[in-house]
């Protein structure tokens, strides 16, 4: 089954990149949904790398889900501009070793309108055997709610033009990139629209603290 999302988030593309790159956002985006904790000898990191993630779920906060790792490559040197991360995990115990097949991807660049702002795609494709058609609604539920969390705070993901902070964006990965009949066919479109001249790497002046709960928007370094 899959979920497919589309939007404008207003904040310029390079900030929402570094932003989906942020455990803080990818929690506070959650919340109070799913509570996420960091399996990691050292906790979340502040920026993901290219690799696995073991996490423990919790659902509203009170019932356990189980454990999870998350699989994530990165995908930045597409010739039309897009952006994409994307997660290929597996659940490990709990009610998440339902889950037979997860593709997620979330991909960004320019909004094709000329506004500076980001078009933000988001694709789910998933399993979890005879009950795929009946945990759709679920997962369509909890997409919806990630959604709007993204929206409210897009407008806070801000960044230094001219910082050095190369290496944010990670080592990219061929496999995560995606056709454009996978995002509605707008990729195409979308690569004009980003200048040549536009800075790859950038340093966020605002967002979230991967050590902060609160996922409250502070100053951040840029590790590689």
């Amino acid at each position: 089954m899959r979920v497919l999302l589309k939007e404008i988030l207003d904040c310029p593309p390079d900030a929402a990149w570094r932003a989906l790159q942020s455990p803080a956002v990818f929690r506070e985006v959650s919340s109070p949904l799913i509570s996420v904790e960091s399996l990691e000898a050292d906790g979340f990191p502040s920026i993901w790398e290219p690799g696995e993630h073991p996490v423990e779920l919790t659902a509203l906060g009170l019932v356990p889900m189980g454990k999870q790792v998350i699989r994530l490559q990165m995908s930045t040197e597409r010739r039309d501009g897009v952006r994409i991360v994307r997660d290929t995990g597996r659940g490990v115990s709990g009610a998440l070793e339902a889950v037979t097949l997860w593709d997620h991807r979330m991909a960004v660049a320019a909004d094709p309108a000329g506004t500076g702002k980001t078009l933000y795609r988001d694709q789910l494709i998933f399993g979890t055997g005879a009950l795929t058609l009946a945990s759709w609604p679920v997962f369509w539920a909890m997409w919806q709610w990630r959604m709007l969390q993204l929206k409210r705070l897009a407008p806070t993901w801000r960044f230094d033009v001219g910082i050095d902070a190369a290496g944010f964006a990670g080592p990219t990965d061929g496999d995560a990139s995606a056709s454009p009949d996978e995002f509605d066919g707008d990729s195409v479109r979308i690569a004009r629209e980003r200048p040549e001249n536009a800075p790859k790497t950038e340093k966020l002046r605002r967002i979230g603290s991967a050590d902060d709960g609160n996922a409250t928007p502070t100053p951040t370094e840029a590790p590689a």
